[in-house]
């Protein structure tokens, strides 16, 4: 794919989901539409992203967060997985993500928190 035409910057992107059982097929699917919801609502084409950066909560160890990205076209890009510090009273079973990339100077970047993740910014529209 190729890049946007229109003059860019680079920019990050935020975004969360939860999971609802430590398994890899749960990490992978709630990843995989996470990276593709942040695609779509950001207008992204895989040579957009420049890197991404996953975390989890301790009590995700079923899987890295990274393969699902492998899955949905990000096998070239560099992925990074690291863990959550646990914090009392923090969202469960909790897969974040960093995305650097590039946006098209007019567009504003659009963050993703789905699932149980949404309650951690309720101030997006969703």
């Amino acid at each position: 794919m190729t890049p946007h035409a229109t003059p860019s910057r680079l920019r990050a992107l935020r975004g969360a989901t939860t999971v609802e059982t430590d398994t890899s097929a749960a990490i992978r699917e709630r990843t995989a539409e996470l990276i593709e919801t942040l695609r779509e609502r950001n207008a992204l084409v895989v040579d957009d992203i420049v890197s991404v950066l996953f975390s989890a909560t301790p009590d995700l160890t079923a899987d890295f967060p990274a393969a699902a990205a492998r899955g949905v076209g990000l096998a070239q890009t560099p992925l990074l997985c690291c863990q959550e510090i646990p914090v009392a009273g923090a969202v469960e079973r909790c897969v974040r993500v960093l995305v650097h990339c590039y946006l098209d100077d007019e567009r504003a970047p659009r963050h993703v928190y789905l699932h149980g993740a949404r309650q951690l910014r309720l101030d997006l529209p969703q």
